[in-house]
């Protein structure tokens, strides 16, 4: 009898805790997500704006005490339990990644915020794996940071670089997959790197990472098979794009089996609505904070239904939580002190101000010229003989991909130092392990110079937005019909202040010229030459047209650049790297004060484009072939022999017919006698 009462008190307690069971009742969740936050821990496009403890009073988008309130009353709006993720990219973008090794800000806030996983972007690995090792244990020490999961690493075993990182992975710290179980469902997470995150990871090495599909279908065969999980997501910063080929996590949904929810990241999508690909639900929420989404599901017998989903604005609409914002104002405090304080700068101190908006496009742009003139200006004050012609810097170059942000004018036209850093913030050196991006300069020949410029003209149109160049001492023209990787047809060199005098670009201008571009887009040199097979090879060389080569050709490629960075003092000892972001204060602060209110002002030419770069289609034969490198010519050889084998052909035919008609008719002729 006992027994038997026991059985049923048994009975009783799983049909009160787990009623699907006997019922099959669908299970309500909720999972609140973000992605790509760059550690934009403020409201955007000017920090100054932003007021987070009113509202109505501003016109800022984003920040983290926004978010914090918005979690918690999408929470306390629901009885069923939710999750909070991030697909990665928490880092790097704003100040406050410059004190996260020390102070680990980010994953601090996100623990305290309610973050229940988050997985690891590209950006997580700029500052190379021992710093992203240095983040993790502060936040570990200092306060908690959320469940991180990540399946993609590869840790190299004879290279020492990464060891401190894999120490963190082999303590738990960050784990390849996780299970939740809630009201009695078990939740599978795991988190991958795509493929296109990863080719512009370059501060990851000597770590790899794996192929983006067999990780995420190795994983859902654990937490399916091993773990007996009920639900699937994966945390994947590979992003989606317009082009399905393209649309790694559309690709991802099509060739794994078995996800369920693909909370994705990377590509900055502002996606109203989920996609729904086979079966697996794919959402992502912007970039930068702007958004959060909010996705219900329902799970009921295996299924996992979609009841709803809201992609929420973070704006002044919503008040942000004070704790929060009383800990990033704390956070200020330490940058003022320990970074901007010996610059005689501020977080919040007006730098210059605008009268328009400086913003940045898939083309000559004037946010580009202006930084990419700083580039030239930085280098050339502090390390520019007259008597030495060849030490002048003639071309700058910056890519879209490593400015991160507008300058907009707001409401009151001040930009203030926060805000201008947001424009070129990422970078840390191999040298000395300091943050920010440091200048390189090389030499090369004209030819050389022409092959730089064929990125804007044949890889940026295949590899996206973030390989457009912007320039500065240069400006070309480009036919977009011409052959690929032969499309620049005229180069001069100069400023809008001296004038442009043409360029000889020819293989037998033996002249070199000295070129320079933050760290970054010095090692997608070897990129474009192993992108296009060669045929845009670049070879950086010294003042007397030495390649610059390094002892371990299998090392790490940033070492080969380490002996090409600008000494921004050349009487102290070692080298003083001249970092961009402080180039580009100093730049602007140099800037002419027009109302006499004491603060520089943004020139007028930077109110539109200057006409660096200007496209000229034509179908012309001379506009085609004149001046044709190599590979034009090679085309057009190949393209003359087919039309004669073509020819030919036709001909042979048509001749043949022919004899076959007049035979026909002779025969004819014949029978008619």
């Amino acid at each position: 009898m006992k027994s038997v009462k026991k059985w049923l008190a048994m009975v009783g307690i799983a049909i009160l805790f787990f009623p699907c069971l006997l019922f099959g009742k669908e299970i309500h969740l909720t999972l609140i997500h973000t992605n790509d936050m760059h550690s934009h821990l403020l409201g955007l496009p000017s920090n100054l704006d932003y007021s987070p403890l009113k509202t109505g009073d501003d016109t800022t988008v984003g920040g983290w005490a926004r978010i914090a309130s918005v979690i918690q009353s999408e929470k306390a709006k629901r009885t069923n339990p939710s999750l909070v993720l991030d697909a990665g990219d928490f880092l790097m973008g704003s100040f406050f990644h410059m004190i996260s090794r020390e102070e680990a800000v980010e994953l601090r806030l996100m623990k305290e915020m309610g973050y229940d996983a988050i997985t690891l972007g590209n950006h997580e690995f700029d500052l190379m794996p021992g710093g992203l090792a240095r983040i993790i244990a502060s936040a570990h020490q200092k306060g908690g940071l959320p469940e991180i999961v990540f399946s993609s690493a590869i840790f190299d075993k004879e290279n020492p670089e990464d060891d401190t990182l894999e120490e963190v992975f082999r303590k738990g710290w960050v784990k390849p997959f996780l299970v939740k179980e809630v009201q009695g469902i078990r939740i599978g997470l795991f988190g991958i790197m795509g493929k296109d995150a990863a080719e512009v990871s370059p501060f990851a090495r000597p770590l790899k990472f794996k192929n983006p599909i067999e990780t995420a279908r190795e994983m859902v065969k654990i937490l399916r098979e091993k773990e007996k999980v009920d639900l699937v997501i994966c945390l994947s910063h590979s992003g989606l794009r317009e082009k399905k080929s393209r649309s790694e996590d559309e690709q991802l949904a099509k060739e794994v089996q078995g996800i369920d929810i693909i909370v994705s990241g990377h590509t900055h999508t502002k996606l109203a609505r989920p996609l729904v690909v086979d079966k697996t639900i794919i959402v992502q929420a912007y970039a930068h904070g702007k958004n959060v989404g909010v996705l219900d599901l329902a799970y009921e017998n295996g299924q996992v239904k979609l009841k709803g989903y809201d992609l929420i604005d973070i704006d002044d609409r919503i008040p942000g939580d004070e704790k929060i914002q009383k800990k990033i104002e704390s956070y200020i405090d330490v940058i003022d002190k320990t970074i901007l304080k010996d610059r005689h700068l501020s977080f919040y101190k007006v730098i210059a101000k605008t009268d328009f908006d400086l913003t940045l496009k898939p083309e000559e742009s004037n946010l580009g010229n202006l930084i990419a003139d700083s580039i030239r200006w930085a280098i050339n004050r502090i390390d520019y003989d007259r008597n030495d012609p060849a030490s002048k810097v003639v071309i700058a170059i910056e890519s879209n991909g490593a400015i991160r942000d507008n300058l907009l004018k707001g409401r009151t036209g001040d930009i203030a130092v926060c805000d201008l850093f947001r424009a070129v913030p990422l970078g840390i050196s191999r040298g000395d392990e300091s943050m920010g991006y440091p200048f390189i300069t090389c030499y090369l020949y004209g030819h050389e110079i022409k092959k730089i410029l064929e990125v804007v003209t044949s890889i940026h149109p295949k590899k996206g937005n973030k390989f457009f160049l912007q320039v500065s001492g240069v400006k070309f023209t480009y036919n977009p019909n011409r052959m690929l990787f032969d499309r620049v047809t005229d180069i001069r060199i100069g400023s809008e202040e001296e004038g442009y005098v043409p360029f000889d670009y020819s293989e037998s201008n033996r002249a070199l010229y000295r070129i320079a571009a933050n760290l970054y887009n010095a090692t997608f040199l070897n990129f474009v030459g192993r992108f296009t097979y060669r045929l845009l090879e670049i070879v950086p060389k010294d003042r007397n047209g030495n390649p610059v080569v390094v002892a371990n050709p299998k090392g790490n490629p940033f070492d080969l650049l380490l002996s090409l960075r600008v000494d921004a003092d050349r009487e102290k000892p070692g080298t003083q790297e001249l970092k961009q972001w402080v180039a580009l204060m100093d730049y602007v602060r140099s800037f002419p004060d027009k109302d006499g209110d004491g603060i520089p002002d943004i020139p007028e030419k930077y109110r539109g484009k200057l006409g660096r770069i200007t496209k000229e289609p034509s179908w012309n034969p001379v506009s085609l072939l004149s001046r044709g490198a190599t590979v034009t010519w090679i085309a057009f050889g190949a393209i003359v022999i087919i039309l004669l084998i073509v020819g030919s052909a036709i001909y042979l035919v048509l001749r043949k017919v022919k004899g076959m008609a007049q035979s026909k008719k002779a025969f004819q002729a014949s029978h008619r006698k």
